[in-house]
């Protein structure tokens, strides 16, 4: 109860001040801020410029020394000792000289003579230039070394002491590094930086007061306006959010339950108001309420949720406690969404790349064929034209050119079915297509006693590829007239399914396909017919997927199947840009059939 109290006094002081202290930050911080950064920028600013005069005058007065060794005709070794003896001044690291190759020629400690150094530089040119340049160079055993560094001419002529070495012969001119110690300096700049801070905090907490005082009445009239937006952006942002929504409180009731719930869970909002969650939601919800009230933080699942109205739908469900700061436990919240879209993509994905797996085995195995069938077809018609005048062998001989002829188309399906669909596309009629194809099938249809009924309505032309589209439905007639060996009806119809798809039955009143078959028919190789190859049906799929289609099948054992078959009404450029028609969600077929 203290603690409830304690909260309710918080927020009613805090209800008011907090706004006002934040506008008055906003526009206070920045100010001292940027005068701050300006102090602290001076101050560094003049700190490199101090140190890069101090190397500069250490690299003069040892120039001048070098200058005046050079008049007594010193060696390479007496130059060396004056340069260990400036270097032992308070505040130096080290001094180096070297060449434009970067090779040591002179350094504070003798035992790096030989060894390379400044080689991330262009020494070729500072041995050219006398700018003085300068870089922080990180010291692993204490501060940062500040390292000034630039040409080495202590003479206007060439400096005897390293004039014609080896080294020197292939890389003329020489470079002076100077390294001083930044401990102090930084110490220094600390110090003034913590200084400067702190005047800059003390001055904004003074503003601050000065501005609170001036704007505590307008105060609370702002943190109420602001306080109403957010309430209308939350409430908004639950209506719109693209996934279901549910808030329970401690009582176990539905406080919240947005539209997009409703429509994932088939409930009415207005079922749903303050009522108990037992009564509402479906089992797999309240399974997982109940998971999160014996302490589990956050559950994240995926499951096939039974609803109420007797249909499963897969959902994604994340569910979370709501908490205080203090740990009081304000409710559960709920987030569901529809994944049928997602599995069935997953689905069709590893279809598409089982195909594509079967597809190249298809092309390998039928190239591996057909040179061997070609071989035999040629002996087979060598036997029947030696053996013409014995009826028994010449007929052998004929069975052997058909079986390899039937091998053959067999083996060209399977080179169709494996090369990539290449579409020739033109503009025509479906239902003056349809025609076409039912008139090569009539005599067929006139044989086996079968009744055909047409309701083709008119519609508008779009692009397709005529021979493939006239295969596919080739193809679909003739499986329709082998499942009705005993007479029966065929019917075709073709309409508008909308503005954006046109829509094509084939039904027939025939054997029919059992359920356990329904799914696999569009696999390659998959066949119930005793002399089929199992890649019709395949070949039809693909390309009418490459038209950007779908061809759905719907069918019952012993009273027949239909085919429906959507093709988009969108233009040329629509099927040739894979972007903008596969965006596009094929809809369910109507199911007046």
């Amino acid at each position: 109860m203290k603690a409830k109290q304690s909260m309710k006094h918080r927020w009613s002081w805090a209800f008011i001040p907090p706004w006002i202290i934040i506008g008055a930050a906003i526009l206070l911080i920045p100010l001292f801020a940027v005068m701050t950064m300006q102090s602290l920028n001076r101050q560094k600013t003049e700190t490199t410029r101090l140190l890069l005069e101090k190397g500069e005058a250490l690299i003069r007065s040892f120039e001048a020394g070098a200058r005046t060794g050079a008049g007594l005709r010193w060696d390479a070794w007496q130059l060396q000792k004056l340069l260990i003896e400036t270097a032992q001044q308070p505040g130096i690291d080290y001094f180096i000289i070297t060449n434009a190759a970067g090779t040591i020629l002179a350094d504070s400690d003798p035992y790096r003579i030989g060894d390379f150094y400044g080689t991330d530089l262009d020494l070729k040119g500072l041995a050219t230039k006398k700018t003085i340049q300068w870089r922080q160079v990180a010291n692993t055993d204490g501060a940062d070394t500040f390292e000034v560094f630039r040409r080495f001419t202590p003479t206007p002529e060439p400096f005897a002491i390293w004039e014609g070495t080896k080294h020197h012969a292939d890389f003329p001119g020489f470079v002076i590094f100077v390294g001083m110690d930044m401990g102090p300096v930084l110490a220094a700049r600390k110090a003034d930086e913590e200084h400067t801070i702190w005047m800059a905090v003390l001055l904004i907490g003074v503003g601050l007061s000065g501005v609170i005082s001036l704007l505590l009445a307008q105060g609370y009239k702002t943190t109420r306006k602001s306080l109403s937006r957010v309430q209308a952006f939350s409430d908004h942002l639950m209506e719109n959010i693209p996934m279901g929504l549910v808030v329970i409180n401690p009582q176990g009731k539905i406080i919240t339950f947005n539209k997009t719930a409703s429509a994932i869970l088939a409930l009415p909002v207005n079922e749903t108001g303050e009522r108990a969650t037992a009564a509402i939601l479906p089992s797999a919800c309240l399974e997982i309420v109940s998971r999160l009230a014996e302490g589990n933080g956050l559950i994240a699942k995926e499951m096939d949720c039974p609803l109420r109205n007797g249909q499963t739908v897969p959902l994604e469900i994340i569910a979370s406690r709501l908490q205080d700061p203090q740990g009081e436990i304000l409710g559960v919240v709920i987030l569901l969404r529809d994944i049928s879209d997602l599995l069935a993509m997953k689905g069709e994905i590893a279809r598409t790349q089982h195909l594509a797996a079967l597809g190249s085995l298809a092309a390998g195995v039928a190239h591996e064929i057909r040179n061997p069938l070609s071989s035999i077809k040629g002996f087979a018609t060598y036997f029947k034209e030696r053996y013409r005048e014995i009826p028994a062998d010449r007929e052998t001989a004929e069975i052997m050119i058909g079986e390899v002829e039937r091998l053959n188309r067999v083996i060209g399906q399977l080179l169709e079915f494996a090369r990539p669909t290449t579409l020739h596309l033109e503009k025509g009629s479906i239902p003056a297509l349809v025609k076409d194809v039912l008139k090569i099938i009539t005599g067929e249809m006139g044989e086996r006693e079968i009744v055909l009924e047409r309701e083709l309505t008119t519609l508008p032309d779009i692009s397709f590829d005529k021979d493939k589209m006239k295969q596919v439905f080739l193809n679909l007639f003739l499986n329709a007239l082998e499942a009705m060996n005993e007479g029966g009806s065929l019917t075709v119809k073709a309409g508008p399914l909308n503005e954006q798809w046109l829509q094509i039955e084939i039904i027939d009143t025939g054997t029919g396909i059992a359920k356990e078959d329904l799914g696999r028919i569009f696999d390659p190789y998959f066949t119930t017919k005793p002399s089929g190859t199992g890649l019709g049906m395949a070949i039809v799929q693909k390309i009418l997927t490459a038209h950007h289609g779908e061809i759905k099948l719907e069918s019952e054992p012993g009273k027949g199947t239909r085919t429906i078959i959507l093709l988009p009404s969108g233009s040329e450029e629509t099927l040739t840009n894979d972007t903008s028609a596969k965006s596009r969600k094929t809809p369910a077929p109507r199911g007046d059939g």
